[in-house]
């Protein structure tokens, strides 16, 4: 497969578009399936297969413009113009963020604290997503913000940015087909178990559309492993890994436990710690690489709160 990027631009050149170029060669065995079939069969969305079959040239066999229900033959040349105007409503602002991998598919990001991931009412130009879109306004360059996996405004660490709907599409279904890896530390009170799993369900808490509770009889099932790596006076050091991924799992599943996060002002709200925020880092992501199949592995240092936590007890 051959992939091109490209930008189409203004009169006062900036970009208004951004393109992405993919070309397949069918093989024996793909013969029989329509471009349709063969196009699902790489990941492709009906959303992004609707928005193809719109596009003048957006399928094409052989440089002709094609039908999704035409059958190709072995050694015709697919060629698939995704086309996307940028995000609508986000201000571009200069929000920091570290830039860990970047290539044309995704970027791997490492998230600093008091940042939220999305704009709100409350969030209009200071979240990551306005961040985002400047990073490449500043390269001229037009894009759409998907992100995969999603960090509380406090949360540190890895996140996952998809740059187009197909990339987006591929890890969404990774992402839900729990084949997306992700690895965490906290800081939590007390002395935890060296190792222990958390399967209770959560849920919303009446009243609150922030508030997440234990409910084993009406949540959503949710899955964290911990390991303790180690324990000081007060608090202890934990690796989590989750297998699912609901709202605040992990700040509600150490605190179903007793042993909340440091700084969590929200589950432990009479337990003060001088962090100022709950300490709970992103570590590290598995996954294999939305277009070309090939295992990316990334991890990011615990952030300088955490680590001065760490060595000063």
């Amino acid at each position: 497969m051959n992939t091109e990027f490209s930008s189409r631009e203004t009169e006062g050149g900036i970009p208004d578009t951004a393109e992405r170029i993919f070309e397949y060669i069918f093989s024996p065995e793909d013969e029989g399936l329509t471009i349709e079939q063969y196009l699902r069969n790489h990941g492709y969305s009906h959303h992004i297969l609707t928005h193809l079959k719109r596009t003048r040239n957006g399928i094409c066999l052989n440089r002709v413009w094609a039908y999704a229900n035409q059958k190709p033959s072995a050694g015709d040349c697919l060629t698939v113009r995704l086309t996307e105007p940028g995000s609508d409503g986000i201000v571009a602002a200069p929000v920091p963020f570290s830039v860990v991998y970047e290539d044309e598919d995704l970027l791997i990001i490492n998230k600093p604290a008091d940042t939220p991931v999305h704009p709100s009412q409350n969030n209009y130009d200071n979240t990551l997503a306005n961040g985002v879109v400047w990073y490449f306004q500043q390269k001229n360059q037009t894009f759409t913000y998907r992100c995969i996996n999603r960090l509380d405004r406090d949360t540190t660490g890895l996140l996952m940015i998809a740059r187009h709907a197909l990339s987006g599409a591929i890890l969404s279904a990774q992402m839900k087909h729990r084949e997306i890896s992700r690895t965490y530390e906290a800081l939590v009170f007390g002395a935890p178990p060296d190792s222990g799993t958390i399967r209770t369900p959560i849920g919303r808490k009446e009243g609150s559309s922030i508030e997440r509770v234990p409910d084993p009889v009406h949540g959503d099932a949710a899955v964290t492993h911990y390991k303790t790596l180690c324990r000081k006076e007060n608090f202890s050091h934990i690796r989590l890994k989750l297998e699912t991924g609901r709202t605040h799992q992990i700040r509600v599943h150490m605190a179903s436990i007793g042993h909340p996060l440091l700084g969590d002002t929200l589950y432990a709200p009479d337990r003060m710690h001088p962090i100022g925020r709950q300490a709970l880092h992103s570590a590290s992501l598995e996954f294999c690489h939305p277009i070309t199949g090939e295992p990316m592995r990334f991890s990011a240092p615990l952030p300088e709160d955490m680590r001065g936590l760490l060595e000063a007890e």
